[in-house]
């Protein structure tokens, strides 16, 4: 006996040092999550409403141990639940009529809400701190919050939720029910811990008189981080409003109506101010005269592409300006090449597209000495030169073009762009950040489909009308009618050719003449076999594809890279200072 009361005297001192670390511990635990303050008592007020939505007064007794200058509470709005049937569903609550009586305070907007998981509120003046007793009191109403099921309705509710710095040593909580809402103790239940906790808790003294559930803690109660304090009650089917949308899909999908409506409106404007008047194809085996292929192919399509001024290649060798040899590539590893060579300068009168390009080409020397370069130096350097000449040439159509229409183009663009912020941000506070998302891709291609908002004047449409008629007659011409034309113009293959490119048909315009008999353009030359028709189709084709590719090329950019626990309910989230 004597040596059993020994032995634990022995060892108390040892026992009391263990303890004393454990408590020591868990004191610098807590005091480095205080955040610096003590959280001496908290009570909260809900009040439930029969229109379906309920009130949180949460007031807080606390002591700054260090200069801070307020707190903030963070609310979690964005749940994932699993249903009877086993199935995900997210809920989204919503948190409105903040309040926060005698301090300064700042509460996400909806947009915030809306897009993220959390409400924030953040009470202080960032020019003032505060030491010693505070007390705050926070208000809110809290819509989306109740679960409709098939036999009750269902408050759940973390009273404190477990991202709260502080230890909680006193926590009150009073849920007040509507006149017409009838429910018991048994309906009751309280649930504390760490999350996921199922067992009720023995920490609180629960009552209910006069339509007041009350909830006090005990004298040992401590919550720390981590921690929860969840109410759930059980109320019958009918007690509370369910509050649903009007039209549900609008609710949640009325933004893909809106962004379906604004393509037909941009229709409606198109076909008003920008649709090109109905213009018969005139029969003609000539194009207009006073039309380079290059303005022949921009007023096809109202746009100016590559093509349209590659096109002044064979243009300029039917008019005895250039000589155009391919290169055949020297070994397995090389590449083929072409070579321009300037015969004549350009002649007075030019368009500035044109001398553009024949310049950027040649250099600005004028003089009558021949100039040889070759295609595959103008890589990643003369894509400038193309930039420029095609903002000219858009500049030189515009004599085509109605004024007007170019107005309504512009307000157009202007317009969409507002209305594509107007509408991301609408989207944004009442569907969300996808539907707020899909509105980028919309207002992108709207603002393309603008290049078509133009319409063209009667000159415009008489040169249309003419352009559509050599444009289907290079399409569907016949062996027998190329003859006559050839018997009249022998070079009337390679003062065509141009044009053929411009309109994307010069494979189809070529394979025309290879049984006419007739001899390629002088201008152009290979030392790939017999030049035949074909032969130099297939050549030529193969050279203005490579000169595309490199004249447009641009060097590369580097870049870097009841059922319930604790935490279970609605209104996650917690607090601290700063």
């Amino acid at each position: 006996m004597s040596s059993h009361t020994f032995i634990k005297n022995a060892n108390t001192p040892q026992f009391n040092k263990k303890l004393f670390l454990i408590l020591f511990g868990m004191m610098f635990f807590l005091k480095g999550y205080s955040q610096g303050f003590d959280m001496n008592r908290a009570s909260i007020d809900i009040y439930i409403s029969e229109k379906g939505y309920f009130d949180v007064v949460e007031n807080y007794d606390l002591t700054f141990t260090e200069e801070r200058h307020g707190i903030y509470r963070n609310i979690t709005v964005k749940y994932d639940l699993l249903t009877a049937e086993g199935t995900q569903e997210e809920r989204r609550i919503k948190i409105r009529k903040v309040k926060v009586p005698a301090y300064k305070f700042e509460s996400d907007p909806d947009f915030v809400q809306a897009i993220s998981n959390e409400l924030e509120i953040k009470i202080g003046d960032k020019n003032r701190t505060l030491v010693g007793p505070q007390h705050y009191e926070i208000k809110y109403r809290v819509y989306n919050a109740f679960l409709f099921e098939d036999e009750l309705i269902v408050f759940y509710w973390n009273v404190k939720p477990d991202a709260w710095y502080p230890p909680f040593r006193q926590l009150d909580f009073t849920v007040h029910l509507s006149e017409n809402i009838e429910a018991n103790l048994d309906d009751f239940f309280v649930y504390s811990g760490t999350t996921g906790e199922t067992d009720a808790s023995n920490d609180f003294d629960v009552s209910y008189e006069n339509g007041v559930f009350t909830a006090k803690s005990r004298s040992d109660f401590l919550s720390v981080t981590g921690q929860n304090v969840t109410v759930l009650l059980n109320l019958p089917l009918g007690s509370v409003k369910e509050i649903k949308p009007l039209w549900p899909f609008w609710t949640n999908y009325g933004w893909t109506l809106i962004l379906a409506v604004l393509p037909l409106i941009f229709y409606w404007i198109w076909n008003k101010y920008g649709k090109d008047d109905r213009v018969v194809a005139t029969t003609s085996y000539f194009p207009p005269s006073g039309i380079d292929p290059s303005m022949a192919g921009y007023l096809i399509d109202d746009t100016g592409d590559t093509q349209d001024l590659i096109s002044l290649i064979p243009y300029w060798g039917s008019r005895g300006l250039i000589a155009m040899e391919q290169i055949p590539k020297t070994s397995w590893l090389g590449q083929a090449d072409t070579k321009l060579t300037r015969l004549r300068p350009l002649p007075d009168g030019a368009p500035d597209y044109e001398r553009e390009i024949f310049m950027g080409l040649f250099g600005s020397s004028q003089g009558s000495s021949e100039k040889e370069i070759l295609i595959s130096s103008l890589k990643d350097t003369f894509y400038t030169k193309m930039a420029s000449a095609k903002v000219m040439l858009k500049k030189k159509s515009q004599i085509y073009y109605e004024a007007k229409a170019k107005k309504m183009q512009t307000l157009t663009i202007v317009g969409t762009i507002l209305i594509g912020v107007f509408i991301f941000a609408l989207f944004l506070i009442t569907w969300g950040l996808w539907a707020a998302l899909a509105v980028i891709p919309v207002t992108i291609f709207l603002l393309f489909m603008t290049v078509y908002m133009v319409k063209k004047n009667s000159k415009g449409n008489e040169m249309l009308s003419e352009l559509k008629g050599f444009k289907n007659f290079i399409k569907i011409a016949e062996e027998n009618k190329l003859k006559m034309l050839l018997r009249d113009s022998p070079t009337y293959f390679e003062n065509t050719m141009g044009y053929a490119l411009a309109f994307g048909l010069f494979d189809q315009w070529a394979k025309k003449f290879e049984a006419l008999n007739i001899q390629p353009p002088s201008w152009y030359t290979s030392s790939a076999g017999a030049f035949t028709m074909h032969n130099f189709s297939n050549s030529f084709s193969d050279s203005i594809s490579s000169a595309k590719s490199t004249m447009v090329s641009s060097p590369s950019s580097s870049g870097s890279g009841g059922g319930g626990s604790s935490g279970g309910g609605f209104g996650g989230g917690g607090g601290g200072s700063w």
